[in-house]
């Protein structure tokens, strides 16, 4: 079952295709690789290795974490930028091993405390203030009012931004594009929380949504957008993009509408009554200091990297909050 010398997808062999993160990166890189060369797909000449005499006796080819990769048509003059590409997709060791492959790997799954803060939207995404004016996401500031969705009545209103659970210009990520049947589009990170509608058969479109990770959303699917109300549109497209700069806002209500979509502000928890419930301190205070200042607009543009409450969130999670309900990957 190695896997070598395949294009991509490498699906071939049952265990790389078990190593999510591994995947995902591949799958990024793919994307990159024909946005960058037209006509020429990703490589892998060397994947999981059953075989413990063909690398160093601690390589990861034995634990399915790295792969050798080249560009379909072997142009070696390609293999600098692909080496580059690798580093953007994410790959955790990127490494010019010879002139014939690139060497690529990630690390244990298991480590991946990064990758709980990767719920979030595009710096371009698009966000509706109070006063109906449309700006980009990274120009919101924390006391900003947007539009959100009531998940008990129902309605549609303006919430505070209480803080950025995630914030940073510069990152480079994997996103989620997915595009609905009108052309309304939004882009976010693979296990961010998406509202999407259960069933065709009932008038009361709030009880009959559920919260999917961006990356369950398949084709035919049904999403909630907003346009006056909200309404049910069907996905049409599904493709795996890559930008700089990530933005995960918290609102009052733990929802927000990105792009004319309605979507959670939680991401890797699996449930949205539950992350709700966990950031009731930072409502509660957030409640407090309003109760002293009606303008405490705070410009966010400093803000960079993963709110600290969040963080120690992520770290209780692995002992409070089954494994099954988590996308940490």
């Amino acid at each position: 079952m190695r896997l070598r010398d395949q294009l991509h997808p490498v699906y071939k062999s049952e265990y790389i295709s078990k190593k999510k993160r591994l995947k995902e990166k591949l799958n990024t890189l793919a994307i990159s690789v024909m946005n960058q060369w037209p006509g020429v797909r990703l490589r892998v000449t060397e994947g999981w290795e059953e075989e413990k005499d063909m690398h160093a006796i601690d390589s990861l080819h034995y634990e399915g974490r790295a792969v050798d990769i080249t560009t379909s048509d072997r142009d070696s003059s390609k293999y600098g930028l692909l080496a580059r590409l690798a580093v953007e997709a994410g790959f955790d060791w990127v490494y010019y091993e010879s002139r014939y492959h690139i060497h690529c790997s990630v690390k244990s799954e298991t480590t991946q405390v990064n990758g709980k803060g990767a719920g979030c939207f595009t710096a371009d995404s698009k966000v509706t203030l109070d006063n109906h004016k449309v700006i980009n996401i990274s120009d919101l500031n924390i006391g900003d009012r947007v539009l959100t969705l009531n998940t008990i009545t129902g309605e549609m209103e303006y919430s505070e931004v209480l803080l950025f659970l995630h914030r940073d210009a510069d990152l480079v990520h994997s996103f989620v594009e997915i595009t609905t049947e009108s052309g309304t589009t939004i882009k976010l990170t693979p296990s961010h929380l998406l509202l999407r509608w259960r069933r065709r058969t009932t008038e009361t479109i709030l009880n009959d949504i559920e919260y999917s990770y961006a990356e369950n959303v398949a084709v035919n699917d049904s999403i909630l957008v907003h346009k006056d109300k909200a309404y049910v549109e069907r996905v049409t497209s599904i493709r795996r993009v890559i930008h700089t700069g990530v933005y995960a806002p918290l609102t009052t209500s733990g929802t927000i509408v990105v792009n004319d979509v309605l979507a959670s502000c939680y991401a890797v928890l699996d449930n949205q009554f539950l992350a709700h419930l966990s950031f009731i301190p930072v409502r509660l205070y957030h409640r407090i200091v309003n109760l002293f200042s009606s303008d405490h607009i705070v410009d966010s543009s400093h803000i960079k990297g993963i709110h600290w409450y969040p963080r120690i969130l992520y770290s209780l999670s692995d002992y409070v909050i089954p494994s099954g309900w988590m996308d940490t990957n």
